[in-house]
């Protein structure tokens, strides 16, 4: 038989035929995975404000795991480092790493790590195609090579399915359920010559997962095109978080109104019904006459905490007491995200984790 690395890069046989598989975000973290801010069009005018919040998420991520973050050279990395310490981080958790990127979205251009805890490479991880989002925001070259830096520092295989992807469009409870939204994943800009049963399997053979289930549309202002991690998030086997908006005059009301119909009506892998849990949305966050994709649904769940983003808000306590019930054995923290949002993302979109597994 070839090994393993041989067939990740003729795709003679696909992750899930080897057994492997995507974790849930909940389960046993080695590291979490960033690309340190630079491009000032992401925040125009604003990026300045970014570093704080930014720093003071890998401060409390870094207290129970480490944290790797790609940086362009050694310039960019003395700068972060002052902006670490001071932030009170815990340097001996953080490894730096010299992979330019063209921005800071590792959610989508990182790297999908999947395990297999009884093979002998127990750690595999999948290099989907990045275009920005449907060549929203080029250039992406940079972008796109990330998976395979981070493979070959790690020393391990990874596999090329030829078709675009981004992390923030999926989200997955680790028993072989999938969850994305129609608006991204069938949007033509990404896969024009993918019908929906082909993007499908090819989110079982490369996610190990057996099944998929569909929302609708994404929320107001988000230029992803509808990412699933800004709407409906898992945060036990059979249990989301979902987003809603109380304001019927709100235009995120409709769309989110439906998401919520169509996941009553869903069943996990095992037939289950899945547990709902309902989410508040901020007021809407306006900058530049521009509304931004504000929701609290883009949280990071590390080992030790859970990373809310917040946004000066009334509802921001009611949705960290709703989080802090779903996390009973994690510290859940609400960060504020008013700044970092005007890049159109917040904490889960920036970061990427990397499962542990023993």
């Amino acid at each position: 038989m070839k090994n393993l690395f041989e067939l990740a890069q003729t795709g003679a046989a696909t992750p899930a035929e080897l057994g492997y598989y995507f974790p849930a975000e909940f389960a046993p973290q080695e590291s979490m995975w960033l690309s340190w801010p630079h491009k000032e069009a992401s925040w125009p005018g604003k990026i300045e404000t970014v570093f704080a919040p930014y720093s003071q998420f890998i401060t409390e991520v870094a207290k129970g795991q480490k944290v790797n973050i790609n940086v362009a050279d050694e310039a960019m990395k003395a700068f972060a480092l002052a902006h670490l310490e001071k932030a009170g981080a815990d340097l001996s958790k953080i490894f730096f790493h010299f992979f330019p990127t063209n921005d800071a979205w590792c959610r989508d251009h990182g790297p999908a790590f999947l395990i297999n805890p009884n093979a002998e490479i127990k750690k595999v991880l999948v290099k989907w195609n990045y275009n920005a989002w449907g060549e929203k925001y080029p250039p992406h070259d940079l972008d796109n090579q990330i998976p395979i830096h981070i493979a070959e520092h790690l020393g391990i295989p990874y596999f090329k399915p030829g078709i675009v992807m981004e992390g923030g469009s999926v989200e997955f409870n680790g028993k072989g359920t999938l969850l994305t939204s129609t608006a991204c994943l069938l949007n033509e800009n990404r896969n024009p010559h993918l019908t929906q049963a082909q993007i499908e399997t090819y989110l079982c053979d490369y996610y190990g997962v057996k099944h998929i289930l569909w929302v609708g549309d994404g929320i107001i202002g988000d230029d992803t095109d509808g990412h699933i991690d800004d709407i409906t998030r898992f945060v036990n086997e059979d249990t989301v978080v979902t987003v809603v908006e109380e304001n019927k005059a709100d235009e995120n009301h409709g769309i989110l109104a439906e998401n919520l119909e169509m996941l009553k009506k869903m069943r996990l892998e095992n037939g289950k019904q899945l547990n709902i849990v309902e989410l508040p949305m901020p007021s809407p966050v306006i900058w530049e006459d521009q509304r931004l994709p504000a929701s609290y649904a883009n949280f990071y769940i590390a080992n030790e905490v859970v990373v809310v983003p917040t946004f000066r808000d009334k509802n921001d306590q009611k949705a960290l007491d709703i989080l802090t019930d779903c996390f009973p054995r994690r510290r859940v923290i609400g960060i504020d995200s008013t700044d970092i949002i005007w890049g159109l993302g917040s904490f889960h979109c920036l970061s990427q984790q990397e499962p542990s597994v023993k």
